[in-house]
């Protein structure tokens, strides 16, 4: 053997010397691996942002034309104060972007900067998945410092239904990454720097994307403030308790969530709960393990962690040595807390319910404003997946824990097959078809100087709300037919009875069409009428009355 071939670095030293040179790539490759998984799973034709064909033609449910919704009419009405007010879209119902969840925090600067475009949902979700896989990244970093560990773990934290099956219609809920930077916040050691500061950009911002997603990072938030108020008892600590939630609430005031004067209330807490076995439960979502009984309703299968998800998490606890330090008990506090509102006085197992107690009146309604109770278990699933990589880690090495973990990520891919497949028929459906045609009444209509199309009777969700809220809006015409997170139920009240007396009394409101939800309304509308000077006709499968059409040619 010569000298030289001594002096030959070995195999594995040249591995090492390799990935520390390229020590600087590991965390871009983070956020890269969420973006790429998102657009593998949603593909490129959602980053049009002047195409918002995909968001309209209906495959993804009512949630989508929700948003762009939003966005249009917000775009178009004149700036107001605050910023956030949308009246256009809802009129006397609701009146602010906030209630349409689009997004306030892209919203208010994109009004600004480019109110042209058509969406901005689809590069929404591509940030969403990278700011996924980069937070995922960093609280890896609190279980291992392997990085192939790191990016694996941040891959599952990406491939998860807590947030694909968001991204698959509830899209402002894609936002999950708020909760992953509260939890990275929370997880830093004692007398990390500029804590406060991250804390106060955070929490606001949070409120500019979605009220559930604000509940959870102030939960997380509170927890670590008085985590390090009780280390180190200061007088920032009193300036940040307070700063912060005057910042989240000056945030609101901006989006528009204090003008609705009642209806932040709705019925339902405790319909939407989180069944106890739900993260076993593979739903529509895995095709490796066996479908369980479940509750059936809107959320099922939001809290599946995957095959992979779940070895993660088993094998981890199964694996660690050390009990998490005592310093988190503010965490793990509000964790469970946030876990048992998600559960609910109604208990439900393998979809089986039993109700251990009734909420008084009060907190009842207060509970029913975040009724789909089922999300708030997001955070400390979250957390369990960090703390099973911690757990793979301590027993096996970082190393070997990266293999593992890569390993798990193909089980994963594996396993959600039927969803991810599910999900890319929906959007291959939502392209092929496009925006749905609209007959020439309308545009002839807004040429005559009708200015909006009120639905009759007014309510949320109400039949045909779709159609003729997207006519609206292609037309320059406000809109009560919508769909918005919150309504005015007094304002619905006293809506219903005054338009029926218009419409029996033939007093019409000027500039003003008439879209009759049901056969009452219809009746009203007959009787009202002139048939010389109105108009009544169906139109786009909706009966349609435009008073004073043959004298406004």
């Amino acid at each position: 053997m010569t000298q030289a071939t001594l002096r030959a670095p070995l195999p594995a030293a040249t591995a090492t010397a390799t990935l520390a040179g390229l020590a600087w790539a590991w965390p871009l490759a983070a956020p890269l691996l969420g973006g790429l998984i998102t657009l593998g799973i949603f593909g490129m034709a959602m980053l049009n942002p002047f195409d918002a064909g995909w968001m309209l033609a209906g495959p993804f449910g009512p949630d989508t034309s929700q948003y762009w919704l939003g966005w249009r009419f917000f775009a178009s009405a004149p700036w107001s104060w605050p910023p956030g007010l949308s009246p256009g879209y809802g009129m006397e119902l609701s009146s602010a972007v906030f209630y349409a969840d689009a997004i306030p925090l892209l919203a208010l600067p994109l009004k600004l900067l480019a109110p042209g475009i058509e969406q901005y949902w689809g590069l929404w979700l591509l940030a969403c998945g990278m700011a996924q896989g980069g937070l995922g990244w960093v609280l890896m970093g609190h279980a291992t410092r392997n990085p192939l560990a790191r990016l694996m773990g941040a891959g599952l934290m990406v491939m998860q239904p807590m947030l694909l099956n968001r991204m698959a219609g509830h899209l402002a809920l894609a936002g999950q990454w708020t909760v992953l930077a509260a939890l990275a916040l929370a997880l830093r050691p004692p007398g990390a720097p500029r804590q406060a500061l991250a804390w106060l950009m955070l929490v606001p911002a949070t409120a500019l994307v979605h009220a559930y997603l604000l509940v959870m990072v102030a939960a997380i938030w509170a927890a670590d403030w008085l985590r390090r108020t009780l280390e180190e008892r200061r007088a920032t600590r009193i300036i940040e308790g307070l700063a912060v939630p005057a910042a989240a609430l000056a945030a609101l005031w901006l989006a528009g969530f204090f003008t609705l004067a009642s209806g932040h209330g709705a019925p339902g807490y405790g319909a939407m709960m989180l069944d106890l076995t739900a993260l076993l439960n593979p739903s529509h979502w895995g095709g490796l393990l066996p479908v369980l009984p479940e509750l059936g309703h809107p959320e099922s299968g939001g809290v599946y962690l995957g095959l992979g998800g779940l070895l993660m998490v088993a094998g981890g606890l199964l694996c660690t040595r050390r009990a998490p330090p005592a310093r988190l008990w503010p965490l793990a506090a509000a964790l469970l807390a946030l876990l048992g509102f998600a559960i609910t006085p109604r208990v439900a197992v393998l979809g089986h319910v039993v109700e251990l107690f009734t909420l008084p009146g009060w907190a009842q309604g207060l509970a029913s404003s975040l009724r789909a109770s089922e999300r708030f278990a997001w955070p400390l699933l979250y957390l369990a997946l960090v703390a099973g990589a911690a757990g793979l880690a301590q027993r096996l090495g970082g190393r070997r824990a990266g293999l593992a973990l890569a390993a798990l990520l193909a089980v994963q891919a594996v396993d959600l097959r039927p969803g991810i497949g599910f999900v890319q028929g929906l959007m291959a459906q939502a392209q092929a078809r496009g925006a749905p045609a609209e007959a020439p009444f309308w545009a002839e209509a807004a040429a005559r100087g009708y200015h909006r199309l009120r639905a009759v009777p007014a309510a949320n969700l109400g039949a045909g709300w779709e159609r003729a809220a997207v006519i609206a809006a292609h037309h320059g015409m406000a809109t009560d037919a919508v769909y918005l997170a919150r309504i005015d139920g007094a304002a619905v009240h006293a809506l219903v009875p005054r338009v029926a007396a218009l419409l029996r009394e033939g007093r019409h409101e000027p500039g003003t069409l008439y879209m009759l939800r049901d056969a009452p309304s219809l009746a009203l509308a007959q009787a009202g009428m002139n048939p010389a000077r109105d108009l009544l006709t169906r139109v786009d499968g909706m009966d349609v009355l435009a008073p004073g059409w043959f004298q406004n040619p």
